[in-house]
């Protein structure tokens, strides 16, 4: 699996990357692994502004649906309009293409409570 260092992880298995006071999220190698094939992406929070931890979208597998959780508190911007075409996205580039949302960050102090790429590795085993 891949970890990329450069990003901050959660127990929820999104990852977060930080410019700024923006941040894009997305699921991590281990999630969309363990999902197996995606087959949709529903996400209908641009403009909302949401606590960490809630839902902000879902993602639809062959063999399952799972809720989508947000890393940090605040407003999202932007879904990845090239996931209603290519869902698949999200299993072949989780870390590049296959993001899911761009944010605005409402506490940048609440980003010391996400995990290092090493933490997580270590929580999923």
């Amino acid at each position: 699996m891949n970890y990329p260092a450069n990003l901050q992880y959660t127990k929820d298995h999104e990852w977060i990357l930080i410019e700024g006071n923006t941040a894009t999220v997305g699921v991590t190698d281990f999630a969309q692994h363990e999902l197996g094939d995606i087959v949709f992406i529903d996400i209908n929070a641009v403009g909302k502004s949401l606590p960490a931890e809630a839902v902000f979208g879902t993602v639809e597998a062959v063999k399952t649906v799972s809720d989508l959780f947000l890393p940090i508190a605040g407003t999202i911007t932007e879904v990845n309009a090239a996931l209603e075409a290519n869902p698949e996205l999200v299993n072949s580039d989780p870390y590049g293409e296959g993001w899911m949302i761009k944010m605005t960050i409402d506490n940048a102090a609440a980003l010391d409570l996400l995990m290092s790429a090493d933490a997580y590795a270590a929580l999923v085993g």
